[in-house]
């Protein structure tokens, strides 16, 4: 389905997969707040129901065809968001027949589900693993595919299933490769959960709160000005309106495209340490490691394709990531206090 241009998006379907996720779930806030009906699908395995805030949740698996092809007729769905998968670099280099299970396989059968629904467009959130280490920074679409670990590779994968899905069928899609996502609701009552965390701002927020002993910096002799890794941290929030305004593009009749979603400039793990001790007033105590296996040295986003055919560049810096992530881990340091 397309309307006409600038037609209201008021009560328009979306299933959201892994909408009570992090990511996820802050946007299902954007879409609910932007007169969307989201519905989310999410096995809560790593999402929690309190973070949903009252938009209908089916508990269930995108590898589930049945489950997915009944839920996507009974809501009438015109645009699914595909968040669900597993995320974590590391764990992925240690389990990677899981990573390629779920993230892969499981998203073929979610895409064979909307094919017999009729359902026709997707948001895909890809990632800026999917570019391994590039060849010039910053990093535009048109760079090499060449990730360096099983998470990346099983992005990659799927949008390489996407680009002949959009080119032999009437699917089409926007794929948004977004950076490092990081921060916490203006309200202060939605952000990532300790226990979940695998990235360095909740690690670094965990530390500050006394629940850590230290940050191990994960590479300390990188080509970098530091020596540490740099990365590209964009807000959770302008993260949500990438997707609202990837919908739009979508219900317009835009064709299909891929993004990148970033800031346009990266920040060091030092550089990030000691601004989260400044905005914490937390010594944040550090310990020197080993590089990780598949991290490149620095990656950040050219960010004017999003800009130029979503009208959209991030709104905030990482000082206000940071301050906001500060906020929701003092008042929540438990999270929102559920098993689910």
């Amino acid at each position: 389905m397309t309307r006409a241009k600038g037609e209201s998006a008021r009560g328009v379907p979306v299933l959201v997969t892994g909408g009570a996720g992090y990511i996820g779930s802050h946007t299902v806030e954007r879409l609910t707040a932007s007169g969307y009906r989201p519905v989310v699908l999410d096995s809560l395995a790593r999402g929690h129901r309190a973070a949903v805030r009252g938009a209908p949740l089916i508990v269930g698996e995108i590898g589930d065809r049945a489950l997915v092809e009944a839920l996507l007729r009974e809501h009438a769905i015109q645009v699914v968001v595909h968040f669900a998968a597993l995320k974590s670099v590391e764990e992925s280099n240690a389990e990677p027949l899981r990573y390629f299970r779920v993230n892969v396989a499981d998203s073929l059968v979610l895409f064979e589900a909307m094919a017999a629904a009729g359902v026709r467009s997707l948001v895909y959130s890809s990632s800026c693993a999917v570019y391994g280490t590039p060849d010039r920074l910053p990093v535009d679409e048109a760079a090499a595919i060449a990730p360096q670990n099983p998470y990346g590779e099983t992005k990659a994968m799927v949008e390489r299933m996407l680009a002949w899905l959009t080119a032999q069928t009437d699917l089409r899609a926007v794929i948004l490769r977004y950076f490092n996502a990081a921060g916490a609701s203006a309200d202060g009552e939605n952000g990532e959960v300790l226990r979940d965390a695998a990235n360095l701002i909740p690690i670094v927020m965990a530390t500050a709160l006394g629940r850590r002993p230290d940050i191990r910096i994960n590479g300390t002799d990188y080509a970098t000005p530091d020596g540490s890794a740099i990365r590209d941290y964009v807000h959770v929030a302008d993260l949500a309106d990438a997707h609202v305004r990837a919908i739009e593009h979508l219900l317009d009749g835009g064709d299909s495209l891929t993004c990148n979603i970033g800031t346009g400039s990266g920040a060091s793990v030092i550089e990030v340490i000691e601004l989260a001790r400044r905005i914490t007033g937390r010594p944040i105590p550090t310990e020197a490691a080993p590089r990780r296996e598949g991290d490149p040295a620095a990656v950040w986003a050219s960010t004017e394709l999003a800009a130029a055919r979503l009208g959209w560049r991030a709104r905030h810096d990482l000082d206000a990531i940071l301050s906001s992530a500060w906020r929701w881990h003092v008042s929540h340091p438990d999270g929102f206090g559920d098993e689910s």
